[in-house]
């Protein structure tokens, strides 16, 4: 349980793709909505670029437990920012929030293996692209 609050914070709020490298396997895989990212050098590329989207990025984690061995670790977590083209949307500077829930394996020697990830990617999206009432 701590190692995964140690990388939300090291990575996600430090703002630090290059943490990545302390906490995950070469061959680490992070499952988004459906689609597979693999390989550590390819999870930090993408980390690197969903920084990018969100300026002031603030990563709050809600809770994070685990099962009975240590080998799943799930948290819940909310992100908050301003829009800077999160989602291929204009950067207009807007003030975002969002929550999500992450599901990690983890390695007997405390890596981490694979994360499968869901976000309110929808809700967020809608929130950016809505026209004015």
């Amino acid at each position: 349980m701590e190692l995964v609050e140690s990388f939300w914070r090291d990575v996600w709020s430090e703002r630090n793709p290059e943490a990545v490298d302390d906490y995950v396997v070469e061959d680490f895989v992070i499952t988004n909505a459906g689609r597979r990212i693999e390989g550590r050098e390819n999870f930090k590329a993408w980390v690197a670029a969903f920084l990018e989207q969100v300026d002031n990025l603030v990563f709050e984690v809600v809770e994070t437990f685990q099962n009975h061995d240590g080998s799943r670790v799930a948290s819940r977590w909310r992100v908050h920012g301003r829009n800077n083209g999160v989602l291929g949307t204009e950067p207009d500077g807007r003030p975002i929030s969002f929550s999500g829930t992450a599901v990690w394996e983890v390695r007997e020697d405390g890596k981490l293996v694979h994360n499968h990830v869901e976000r309110a990617s929808w809700e967020l999206f809608q929130y950016l692209t809505k026209t004015a009432p």
